[in-house]
């Protein structure tokens, strides 16, 4: 059977998230479950926008960041900046298709979500 296109970007958003909080090591199971609830919200949201589809995979991103952010912490943290405070990485854009981390202090685009594993130190 083969996916919607809705559905095919859902699992790609899913894949491509948990692909960066493993890079991170942070794919704990209360972790997941934050990614499946993102996944969940997101579903509807491009049920009622079904142009939206190509932003789920940044839209998705953003979502599990807030809810970590609120339950653990910063992420995924800045691999480029060595002095200062440790801050985290932002999605843009916002609302867009090809999502990006990027470093808004060093004005730098880290990696594209699902690509953190070629930026983490070892």
């Amino acid at each position: 059977m083969e996916l919607n296109p809705l559905e095919q970007a859902l699992h790609a958003a899913r894949a491509l998230v948990m692909a960066d909080l493993v890079a991170g090591d942070v794919a704990e199971a209360q972790i997941v479950s934050m990614v499946e609830d993102a996944v969940t919200h997101r579903r509807w949201w491009v049920e009622q926008w079904p142009e939206g589809v190509e932003f789920v995979v940044g839209l998705v991103a953003q979502d599990v960041q807030d809810a970590l952010l609120k339950e653990y912490g910063r992420w995924p943290l800045c691999p480029v900046c060595d002095a200062g405070d440790p801050h985290a990485l932002d999605v843009e854009p916002e609302l867009g298709p090809d999502p990006h981390w990027v470093c808004t202090k060093a004005a730098v685009a880290v990696a594209p979500v699902g690509l953190l594993s070629r930026t983490m130190r070892p």
